[in-house]
């Protein structure tokens, strides 16, 4: 976390065009749900289930322009894990990755995780482009680890926030799963924000496509 804390200021966002600039956009088809019932349901139904439900109420408060913190994402958390309670804030030292990653824990841990999530709106300080905002939340998630279990899919499910908050969904997620990244890699945050990119470009492209065949 410390790590991440440090890298977060070096990495050069501002340096891969945004492809969120062009605004909202409106796929054919539902990207992040069908990946759930693709792969999450190959795992266990009853966390693809649960993932799209959380998927569901995101997309309400993105609608309301919820602000983006703890409490939002535990609301969310809830449904993926399957709790009777909104899951609280991790009060002991995680890890992952076979344990080579270590994810301290202080008394302001949960502060400053709120301090990086308030980053991700468009009216933040020192303002980036929406693929970066999406993807340093992404990683925030990742990297603060405030679940004891479920982070992967609360990351995810940040990122696809932060993206309907501006009126923009992706037809396909496929490159944004599956794949892990390093705490002290500068360069592996604009590979995410490349992936965003690809995503997006694609999903524009085939909107568009499929606009002007209706027109014709």
């Amino acid at each position: 976390m410390q790590r991440w804390l440090a890298v977060r200021e070096l990495v050069p966002w501002h340096e891969i065009p945004d492809n969120g600039a062009d605004g909202p956009v409106v796929p054919l088809r539902d990207g992040a749900a069908e990946d759930i019932r693709a792969f999450d349901s190959a795992i266990d139904p009853a966390r693809a289930e649960g993932l799209l439900s959380a998927l569901e109420l995101l997309r309400v408060d993105a609608a309301r322009g919820a602000r983006l913190d703890f409490a939002l994402l535990s609301s969310w958390q809830q449904h993926v894990l399957g709790t009777l309670e909104p899951p609280q804030f991790r009060n002991s030292p995680a890890f992952a990755k076979g344990s080579r990653e270590r994810y301290g824990i202080g008394p302001d841990t949960r502060d400053r995780f709120d301090t990086c999530l308030a980053e991700s709106a468009s009216d933040a300080g020192r303002l980036l482009g929406l693929t970066a905002r999406a993807a340093r939340a992404y990683l925030d998630v990742c990297f603060f680890h405030p679940f004891d279990d479920g982070n992967a899919r609360s990351a995810f499910l940040t990122l696809v926030f932060v993206l309907a908050r501006e009126g923009i969904a992706l037809d396909g997620v496929s490159l944004l799963r599956r794949i892990t990244f390093e705490a002290e890699d500068t360069q592996d945050p604009l590979i995410l924000v490349r992936y965003i990119n690809v995503h997006l470009a694609e999903t524009r492209r085939r909107t568009a496509d499929s606009t002007g065949s209706a027109s014709r």
